[in-house]
């Protein structure tokens, strides 16, 4: 409830019921002592409960009874700090409606003024130094109030009573213009100004936001936005979008009413929405039927959006593959070959956050990037005891997308999404954010828990920890396990976790697994049939790989001299003599039971990727081109077979349809929507074999709005209960918290 004006609250109800006695936080939450008339109190605790407002919520309380102790006056009393455990962190929050206003009223002190904030809104984990939220504790301690914003923060009437991040254009922080030499060129609403003046021009400019730098530019502009992917060396991901307000999104992507909802929620994150293909730049999203969109979440971008008129890309300020830069020196040093300009501030970012992102599947909206508005996010384990006696417990994730959880007693807290740990900068990162986060939530881990794979950077940063006691969890467990704790569920249930690759230790890579879990016992009862990946991990850029790999299973040899099929066509006689003597002997080609990679295949098969630039590349241009394509047509069914225990998809009837329609020139996209649903029946049959009437979709995979729409509408048809990420990231983000909740409860894998 820390840092939402729950403690004004608080103290009006109290004194509008005549109550004497205090409110104040401590690293746990809040508390409140009053005293009264009986009728009094117990008007007090019901509108406590009724009358508090969102983006307020408590998740629970506990009420004493004391002794009176005869006081006249309610009071917001100071914080208690350093109380241990794990502390009540709030993510940042959008700009409220009232702020806004102020900001385009001249009348106002506050106008133009691009860090105005009240109790109700702005910078919160991304100034925070430590718990409870007091000004003492952020980054804006270094900007003593002036006597009219200390007078607003002493009134009890006034929406900026106790608001921590108060500030105005006399005391508050400040905007400055630097060139690309960092040499200054304006300052104050000039520099806003003269940064819309530059991106009008074509510029490229880097700015300081919330959790750290963006870098725009117009996004109309197609010549700017390639120059832009040339000097950050992407060549096709897509691009996110900014547009000034609601009206102009509308005009660009077509918008449900839960994309509404969260595209204008307090975490204001960039929404995955269906395009329209207009008013963009080609070059934005190439090939890709979504976009993804936000909306101006500070005052520094509705004022700088308000002065452009216009969309702009706003994506992370990084190099490529690097975490996001939030110091104004690294900036400059970072960004120097990339950025025109820089628009910079000096308020200093205490945890780097990049921005969300979410998109609405089957109908829930699903955070699939855990950053800005979202981060940190507490969550309680389902069924576990408090336990205080095993300390706090450190998740160390995966090794893409990597984030961290801390775990204490019943609660896990999930922090920001870092980035992947292949270069150095990453890995600075994460050691930087364990440490942030410790020191945070005054934690002093005593055990730690990472995923299997030895290799993975993670994994090695819990062997060389301090910590002894670690914890190594099933990669596809853990996904499981997160998903289970984010519905608040326990056994026995099916989850079932498709993603592009985990460490299955038995020598193969899973990706296409059924796992059933009860009690302290789970057991893969379920699989994809396994196919020789040529290459192995490279064959997740080199998409063709795959589907040869998956032709190979079909047809054996024969699949190499079907050079009618594209992924064969273009191979000589050599390779594919190279690719028999791999596939055959085995050598350089491990088994996987991946779906991810199936979803390769498919789109190689079709035409539609044959590399990938970014993880996730054909998958999402196989579910575009999905969203063009008709149901009507089907293809043949998996089939299933039991085999030492457990149930087998064996999706190669469904391929070899697959590649003989390709064969005969059917359309690619009616062919893609036909293998989503194929794939999205085969998770039903399976369920059915298995016999558990809850089942759970978890993994990768399920960012694909098409395969997990289609997979729950045919669960629910068939009678199961469904359940699907909403908060925590269904892909690797979210298993650091899967890794908490398997330290607090380990598990045994059960006999086939």
């Amino acid at each position: 409830m820390q840092g939402v004006g729950f403690r004004p609250f608080v103290h009006r109800l109290a004194v509008s019921e005549e109550l004497s006695g205090f409110v104040r936080n401590t690293a746990h939450g809040v508390e409140v002592e009053v005293e009264g008339a009986l009728q009094a109190l117990e008007r007090f605790s019901l509108r406590l409960e009724t009358e508090t407002v969102a983006p307020a919520a408590v998740s629970g309380r506990r009420i004493n009874e004391i002794t009176p102790r005869g006081g006249r006056e309610f009071m917001i009393a100071p914080s208690v700090p350093g109380m241990g455990e794990l502390g009540v962190v709030l993510p940042d929050m959008a700009i409220c409606e009232q702020c806004v206003a102020e900001i385009f009223d001249a009348s106002n002190r506050r106008y133009r003024y691009p860090f105005t904030t009240c109790a109700q809104c702005g910078p919160r984990f991304s100034i925070m130094e430590g718990v409870p939220f007091d000004r003492e504790r952020t980054t804006m301690r270094g900007f003593a109030m002036c006597a009219a914003c200390q007078a607003e923060y002493d009134n009890p009437s006034s929406r900026r009573f106790h608001a921590q991040t108060n500030a105005c254009p006399a005391c508050g922080p400040q905007l400055t213009l630097l060139n690309a030499a960092g040499r200054e060129c304006a300052i104050g609403y000039d520099a806003v100004r003269r940064a819309g003046d530059a991106i009008r021009s074509g510029s490229i400019l880097a700015m300081k936001g919330l959790g750290g730098y963006q870098l725009l530019v117009d996004a109309g502009n197609d010549h700017a936005v390639r120059r832009l992917r040339e000097r950050k060396h992407r060549p096709s991901k897509p691009f996110a979008i900014m547009a000034p307000c609601y009206e102009d999104a509308q005009t660009l992507a077509v918008i449900s009413d839960e994309e509404r909802r969260t595209l204008c929620s307090t975490a204001a994150p960039i929404v995955i929405l269906r395009a329209r293909g207009e008013g963009i730049a080609p070059s934005v999203a190439p090939a890709n039927a979504w976009l993804g969109l936000m909306l101006p979440y500070t005052p520094l971008h509705h004022l700088l959006m308000h002065e452009l008129g216009f969309a702009v890309v706003a994506t992370s300020g990084n190099r490529g593959g690097e975490p996001i830069v939030a110091d104004n020196l690294e900036a400059i040093e970072q960004l120097a070959d990339v950025a025109d300009g820089f628009l910079v501030h000096d308020r200093p970012i205490a945890n780097p956050v990049d921005d969300s992102v979410a998109r609405v599947i089957a109908g829930e909206a699903t955070v699939l990037r855990h950053a800005r508005g979202y981060a940190p996010l507490a969550l309680r384990l389902p069924g576990h005891q408090t336990r205080d006696d095993a300390g706090t417990c450190l998740a160390l994730g995966g090794h893409g997308k990597s984030a961290i959880a801390l775990m204490s007693g019943s609660h896990v807290v999930l922090g920001p999404y870092i980035g992947d740990l292949e270069g150095a900068g990453a890995r600075t990162a994460f050691a930087r954010t364990v440490a942030a986060m410790t020191s945070l939530f005054s934690a002093e881990p005593r055990s730690a828990a990472c995923d299997a794979h030895p290799d993975y950077w993670s994994s090695r940063f819990a062997r060389h920890s301090l910590v002894t006691n670690i914890q190594h969890v099933p990669h596809h467990l853990a996904h499981v396990l997160a998903c289970m704790v984010e519905n608040n569920l326990e056994g026995p249930l099916l989850g079932v976790a498709w993603d592009g690759s985990g460490y299955g230790g038995d020598g193969t890579i899973w990706g296409g697994e059924f796992l059933w879990v009860q009690g302290n016992r789970y057991r893969q009862v379920g699989q994809l049939q396994p196919f020789r990946l040529p290459g192995g991990e490279v064959a997740a850029r080199e998409v063709n790989r795959a589907a040869i790999g998956a032709l190979f299973a079909v047809y054996g040899d024969v699949a190499l001299t079907m050079t009618e099929l594209r992924p064969i066509a273009h191979l000589s006689a050599s390779e594919q003599q190279i690719y028999k003597t791999l596939l055959s002997g085995g050598f350089r080609s491990p088994w996987t039971s991946s779906a991810g990679r199936l979803f390769d295949a498919a789109a190689a098969m079709l035409g539609i990727c044959a590399t990938s630039s970014f993880e996730g590349e054909a998958a999402i241009a196989l579910e575009s081109a999905a969203a063009n394509g008709e149901s009507e047509h089907v293809l043949a069914a998996a089939m299933l077979r039991e085999e030492q225990g457990r149930w087998i998809a064996d999706w190669r009837p469904t391929l070899a349809a697959l590649a003989s329609a390709s064969q005969r020139h059917e359309a690619p996209a009616a062919l893609a929507a036909a293998f989503h649903d194929a794939l999205a029946q085969v998770i039903v049959n399976v369920a059915e074999r298995v016999g558990v009437g809850r089942v759970l979709l978890t993994g990768g995979c399920f960012q694909n709005a098409r395969l997990t729409g289609g997979a729950v509408a045919r669960l629910r048809a068939a009678g199961f209960d469904v359940w699907q990420h909403r908060r925590i990231p269904p892909n690797d983000g979210g298993l650091a918290v899967g890794q908490a909740a398997f330290a607090a409860q380990p598990m045994l894998e059960g006999p086939r």
